[in-house]
């Protein structure tokens, strides 16, 4: 094992135009965990309530990712329920119950403090700063955050930025930390606070890297059919961060000089691709490494010029 994702492991029911479920495996921590899990080995820190389904835990043991950090609480799993709109911009919540995540309290594995790689997904800035603490020697740590803790938690969050190498938010949460509607600005406003690398998502637009040798910009990749765009974003981390360590690299060494960072992003603009074609994870339990490299060749040929 060489990451370690921290996050929130649920149920989801989405209604999108494609169709609904009522119920189905979702969360940050699932996502992120299940998209790198096909570049490196994984090990996942979340709670799920007893109603926990024993197929779903065959799932993620499957696909290799190491349950020993999956805590089972008494009590139910955390689930949430929303409609996306006509075009899958928009989103509306319909019900969120935090259930067993409510009293959520990280606490890693001995194993895990050893690894390399660190994935903090969307969780309350404290729990992240506490999950940091518990990692020995760690050489790339950072996340997700979200524009509740920007708005209510900030002195907190700005604490647990310190100590990052990375963020991985959207262009508006980017540009509420930073007090700057200009994204290159921001980036810049950003650097200041701790992570010297930026990841800013754009959903169907694609993402850009933000880092103090430059930037990039990863298209979009163009789907016939978007069936569910639920866990995109994780599922791109996932993919971005699990290239990184399924590679040994951190950001500062000779790989983020040599185009790895970039890679990173295609790779995770691949994975948060594929996410979308079903719905949940479910395009996750057939795809296969041979599929991820041929997306990737496709990335390559349509930006060539």
């Amino acid at each position: 094992m060489s990451l370690v994702v921290v996050g929130s492991v649920a149920y989801d029911g989405v209604e999108t135009p494609q169709g609904r479920v009522e119920r189905m495996l979702g969360g940050s921590c699932t996502y992120a965990a299940v998209a790198a899990s096909f570049f490196t080995k994984v090990g996942i820190v979340a709670v799920v309530g007893d109603d926990f389904a024993a197929e779903d835990f065959e799932f993620l043991s499957g696909r290799g990712v190491d349950l020993e950090g999956l805590e089972r609480a008494p009590g139910k799993t955390f689930f949430w329920a929303g409609v996306y709109s006509e075009d899958m911009n928009d989103r509306t919540t319909l019900r969120t119950d935090l259930n067993v995540f409510a009293d959520f309290q990280p606490r890693l594995p001995a194993a895990y403090r050893r690894q390399s790689h660190l994935m903090l997904g969307n969780i309350q800035p404290a729990l992240q700063r506490q999950v940091r603490a518990q990692m020995e020697g760690c050489r790339l740590a950072g996340g997700d955050t979200m524009n509740y803790w920007i708005a209510n938690t900030r002195e907190e969050l700005l604490e647990t930025l310190k100590e990052w190498d990375f963020l991985l938010i959207n262009d508006s949460e980017a540009r509420q930390l930073a007090g700057c509607h200009n994204l290159r600005r921001a980036a810049q406003r950003i650097f200041e606070l701790g992570p010297k690398t930026l990841v800013v998502k754009r959903g169907e637009h694609g993402a850009i890297l933000f880092h103090p040798r430059g930037h990039f910009m990863a298209p979009g990749y163009l789907l016939e059919d978007v069936f569910d765009p639920t866990g995109a974003g994780d599922s791109f981390a996932g993919g971005f961060l699990g290239y990184l360590a399924g590679c040994g690299l951190d950001l500062e060494g000779a790989g983020a000089e040599t185009g790895e960072l970039r890679r990173a992003m295609i790779y995770g603009s691949v994975m948060g691709s594929f996410c979308c074609e079903r719905f949940g994870v479910d395009r996750f339990r057939t795809l296969t490494r041979a599929e991820i490299d041929g997306r990737y060749q496709e990335f390559k040929t349509f930006t060539e010029f």
